[in-house]
């Protein structure tokens, strides 16, 4: 594979849905992260819920395939069937996103599905959503150790800067309503040979991620370029203190350099045992 990802071959891809299109992208990026040697450029198109609305969206994916020379990709997530054949005459290769589970369960169920426009964005359960959104505020507040008060938390994540900890909570949080926080490792911090003290009777939710120090390095590289934080020397540096402390200690730890989110967070839960249900 390519490292200049400039020169790869680019595919438009389309997340579309008659709702927030949050169902469709995350199956859609589950999907294109199997494939190297191609960059995709992803949009979302959400709140397709009329035939107007669907041509719109069809006229744009039309336009993509013609400016980049190439048939454009679309996940969907859309129930109407009318609404599904006006984005199909865009000519773009179509993946629904429920197709493959209708059939089957119409079978088990004996019964057939009613195909209403955002239905299934209308099923809420309150106590879900305010658990969500308690854990978002939970996940905002604890980010890289503003707050210290770890009593509440579910998971905390143990990590240099810019290893991918705070997406990650953020994800636990909106997904799951995990309570997460994060402990970012200062260069303070490395040169002990025990965990921070802050930590030590919270062991059982803690969990690390690392990551590869060239990969860390270009993260720092754009957040701020050329500074010593950024250099290759310290990221290398931090990276080893960093798994050297996390192992002494026995927590466990995940790299994040080829992992998705999703794979993360999955991870996470499973090894500290914690089972909740997906939103």
């Amino acid at each position: 594979m390519p490292t200049d990802q400039s020169q790869l071959p680019v595919r438009p891809v389309f997340y579309v849905s008659d709702g927030t299109g949050i169902t469709a992208e995350t199956m859609g990026h589950s999907l294109l992260t199997q494939f190297d040697g191609v960059r995709f450029l992803t949009d979302r198109i959400p709140f397709v819920d009329t035939p107007d609305k669907a041509r719109e969206a069809a006229t744009e994916i039309v336009a993509a395939g013609k400016a980049h020379g190439t048939r454009p990709i679309v996940v969907n997530s859309c129930v109407d069937p009318e609404l599904n054949e006006i984005l199909a005459e865009s000519g773009a290769l179509m993946l629904d996103v429920f197709a493959p589970f209708i059939a089957p369960l119409e079978a088990e169920l004996g019964t057939a599905r009613e195909s209403r426009v955002g239905q299934a964005h209308g099923m809420v359960d309150f106590d879900t959503y305010h658990r969500r959104i308690n854990a978002m505020n939970f996940a905002l507040a604890h980010d890289d150790g503003m707050s210290v008060n770890y009593d509440e938390a579910e998971v905390i994540l143990v990590a240099v800067s810019r290893a991918g900890k705070t997406p990650t909570c953020i994800y636990l949080a909106l997904h799951y309503g995990i309570r997460a926080a994060n402990y970012p490792l200062t260069p303070e911090d490395l040169e002990q040979d025990r965990l921070p003290k802050l930590l030590r009777p919270h062991r059982s939710k803690l969990f690390g991620l690392t990551i590869d120090p060239q990969r860390l390095h270009q993260v720092r590289q754009e957040r701020r370029p050329n500074s010593r934080y950024a250099e290759l020397e310290t990221c290398k540096r931090e990276v080893a203190a960093a798994e050297t402390l996390l192992r002494m200690e026995n927590i466990p730890t995940l790299s994040t350099t080829h992992a998705s989110i999703e794979e993360i967070s999955s991870r996470i839960l499973e090894h500290l045992g914690i089972s909740r249900e997906m939103f």
